[in-house]
């Protein structure tokens, strides 16, 4: 069945319908579902870190070495590729993509229907796809897709960007009440550097591509970006994509421009914002307040 089955109508062509399904939540119950209702209009994350001090990570056994020098963009954006191949698909469902997935809260939170009624989901199906870099989260995610199998598929120790490779990720190990949630690309952010700028390597994945190879026309695509400044690069390079017109919502965390390894002004990251609206992407005002 298509998503018009579902629905009765087209989501994708009808913003108001979509915000009556799945923004008119009662009771609210999280601050993702608030956001979404326009009750909380912060939309820069403070990088003041008041909390405890830093702790030895012990998730993993993942060696961490100390960064001594700024980091640069590790590759170049990528918006478009002949050698991606698209999603042969057919039965569209909603796809969260969870870009600084944590421990899987924010996935949890989607489960409570607090991004919209998992009931209203076309078919009546949703898969999952939680990109986390931080290794202290490689076993929760783990536990997740041992609970959902073939619905839940993890990208640990990975890092969500414009283009693929290998490079260095940086870790907050001091702001435990908040998740350690200013891990980073960037060596400049505040928690990295009060932590030591202690990294580890991690791999890359272009969330271009993963739209192209994971999501179809009629999908409810709703993308959760909280990369800690790392939206600053992947925006402007996600407007030029053939493949963001597939978002039909972007909760975007934004942070600031400072954190930006390309040097992206913020005429260039606005513009890039109007650009994906003018594309049918719908971005509201969005901050978690850990990850």
């Amino acid at each position: 069945s298509s998503l018009a089955q579902v629905l009765n109508v087209d989501l994708r062509h009808s913003l108001a319908l979509d915000r009556a399904l799945f923004r008119d939540m009662a009771p609210v119950k999280s601050i993702f579902a608030l956001l979404a209702l326009g009750q909380v209009a912060t939309a820069v994350k403070p990088t003041t870190n008041k909390f405890l001090g830093a702790q030895h990570i012990n998730a993993t056994n993942t060696m961490v070495e100390v960064a001594k020098t700024q980091a640069a963009a590790p590759c170049q954006c990528e918006a478009n590729s002949p050698s991606w191949v698209p999603a042969a698909r057919t039965v569209p469902k909603c796809i969260f993509i969870d870009l600084g997935a944590a421990d899987g809260n924010s996935f949890n939170s989607f489960l409570a229907n607090s991004f919209g009624p998992l009931a209203n989901c076309p078919s009546g199906k949703w898969e999952a796809y939680l990109v986390e870099a931080n290794p202290r989260f490689v076993q929760p995610l783990a536990q997740l897709t041992t609970k959902y199998p073939a619905d839940v598929h993890v990208m640990a120790t990975t890092a969500a960007f414009d283009c693929e490779g290998k490079t260095s990720f940086y870790l907050d190990t001091t702001s435990v009440q908040h998740n350690f949630w200013g891990s980073s690309l960037s060596s400049t952010h505040p928690d990295v550097q009060k932590s030591g700028m202690q990294h580890v390597d991690v791999t890359l994945v272009n969330l271009n591509r993963l739209l192209k190879e994971k999501t179809i026309p009629g999908d409810w695509v709703m993308v959760k970006m909280d990369i800690e400044g790392a939206e600053w690069d992947v925006l402007p390079c996600l407007a030029k994509a053939d493949s963001a017109s597939l978002i039909d919502r972007l909760y975007m965390e934004v942070h600031p421009g400072s954190l930006s390894m390309r040097g992206t002004k913020d005429s260039e990251f606005q513009a890039a914002k109007e650009a994906l609206k003018k594309r049918g992407v719908d971005i509201p005002d969005y901050f978690s307040d850990t990850l």
